[in-house]
């Protein structure tokens, strides 16, 4: 099975202009990224996907791969299956699995993404999967910038929102989660996703995921228990700094 990974990132964040190359304890954050998806052994090839000189030329610099995708895109999926598409060209050959890490995920590991690519290995039925982790407390809860998730009674996921859910109404709840943005699918289904329209769900939640609910599809989740902690705001940098010198 030949298992590709590609990270999106892009320099024109609207809450956190050039992310991708601002410093984490010296090091550039998608550096740490790049290099923390090399170490996983499922992985066949990484490629960054940009349509920025800034991150293209880093990464030349750095020794890694890179590839131009289009300024036009509005969601990482569309930019992780353009670069799919132009690196099985170069390469005259396909994939089957299509790592997409945000580069913006800082504390994802080689071992994390080995759990978001098994199943795909024992099951043919899987074409998607994302990783979820349990949110520590309230505070993360109603943080909008943190996706949550709920699932069903085999970790299939029911829906995606930026709003605390399930409903907090009663008390918070130590069993509820938040999605992890390394996010594998097989090579079809990614065309196929990217070839359907956004749907009303995804668009009110900005989280490409309620796509693939709403046109009937299903995500298998997998519980890490791991904390992760995505980065979209500068403060977010500094609590990433924190945790990674514990």
């Amino acid at each position: 099975m030949n298992i590709l990974s590609v990270i999106p990132a892009r320099m024109g964040s609207s809450r956190f202009y050039g992310k991708p190359l601002k410093k984490i304890l010296g090091k550039p954050m998608l550096e740490r990224v790049y290099k923390n998806v090399k170490k996983c052994k499922l992985i066949d090839d990484v490629y960054v996907a940009t349509c920025d000189k800034e991150i293209y030329d880093f990464i030349i610099n750095l020794g890694g791969k890179v590839i131009y995708t289009s300024k036009k895109h509005k969601r990482a999926t569309e930019r992780t299956s353009e670069a799919l598409g132009l690196i099985e060209k170069k390469y005259k050959k396909k994939f089957d699995i299509v790592v997409m890490v945000q580069g913006d995920e800082p504390m994802i590991t080689g071992p994390m993404i080995k759990k978001a690519v098994m199943p795909f290995l024992n099951n043919k039925s899987v074409n998607i999967v994302n990783l979820m982790t349990k949110i520590r407390d309230k505070k993360e809860f109603i943080d909008v910038n943190e996706p949550k998730v709920v699932v069903d009674k085999n970790n299939f996921a029911l829906y995606f929102s930026r709003s605390p859910i399930p409903s907090p109404w009663l008390k918070f709840s130590k069993k509820v989660y938040k999605q992890v943005c390394a996010i594998p699918f097989r090579r079809d289904y990614l065309i196929k996703f990217n070839n359907l329209k956004p749907t009303s769900l995804e668009v009110l939640e900005s989280i490409d995921m309620n796509r693939v609910l709403q046109n009937g599809d299903k995500i298998k989740m997998v519980e890490i228990s791991d904390f992760v902690k995505s980065v979209d705001t500068i403060k977010d940098l500094k609590e990433v700094e924190k945790l990674i010198r514990k």
